[in-house]
């Protein structure tokens, strides 16, 4: 699945258009479908009490979340991008607040969230284990966490003539991760009690410190 994504003049993803949680596509419906099945599972299995929502893009998972929060506080960050501005202002809640903020240097108190997550971000940065230290820091219990699944991802795009030129290799992502490396990379931040594999995606649940 491709997404047209706005990359500033250092290479770094900072909006994306495509509105893949409404798309009328069929077979993305249906990919997203199992995509936001497996997610609710991991965040019925955390069950956060707060979130800190790194890479929010649209805000529409932040937005969501918020409602099942009740008074719970959650924070969406992501890069400064006018087409990101225009979908928040279409997303509020009294528990939301969306942040300009970049994943590497979190400016919140150590513990200050109950859980982390990062839904399809980490393939995005430069750095990601620098922004999944930066999450653990800052919430006490969780992190969720989501990425393509590879070489599974690239697999998928060449089978439908996309990105030819680049191996199937989506534009933005700049890292690429098997099953088992994504785990042996969380593991360093807790303990993985949830891995989950909704084609063509790596889903994750890690109690941190764990």
């Amino acid at each position: 699945m491709s997404s047209n994504v706005t990359i500033d003049s250092e290479g770094t993803v900072t909006g994306n258009t495509f509105d893949k949680y409404g798309s009328e596509n069929p077979v993305v419906r249906r990919l997203m479908s199992r995509f936001h099945r497996d997610l609710d599972a991991c965040y019925s299995l955390a069950a956060p009490t707060s979130i800190l929502d790194i890479g929010c893009g649209e805000g529409v998972l932040t937005h969501e979340w918020a409602g099942r929060l009740g008074d719970g506080r959650i924070v969406g960050v992501d890069l400064d991008d006018p087409l990101l501005h225009a979908q928040w202002e279409q997303r509020k809640a009294p528990n939301l607040e969306y942040r300009v903020m970049k994943g590497e240097r979190l400016d919140f108190a150590d513990n200050e969230f109950d859980t982390s997550t990062a839904i399809e971000v980490l393939e995005h940065v430069t750095d990601p284990e620098m922004v999944l230290s930066e999450m653990a820091r800052c919430a006490e219990r969780w992190l969720i966490v989501s990425v393509p699944r590879e070489p599974l991802w690239r697999i998928t795009n060449m089978a439908r003539g996309a990105y030819w030129g680049q191996l199937g290799n989506t534009p933005g992502h700049v890292n690429h991760w098997s099953s088992a490396a994504f785990t042996k990379l969380l593991s360093r931040y807790g303990s993985v009690v949830e891995l989950r594999h909704p084609f063509p995606w790596i889903m994750s649940v890690v109690r941190i410190g764990g």
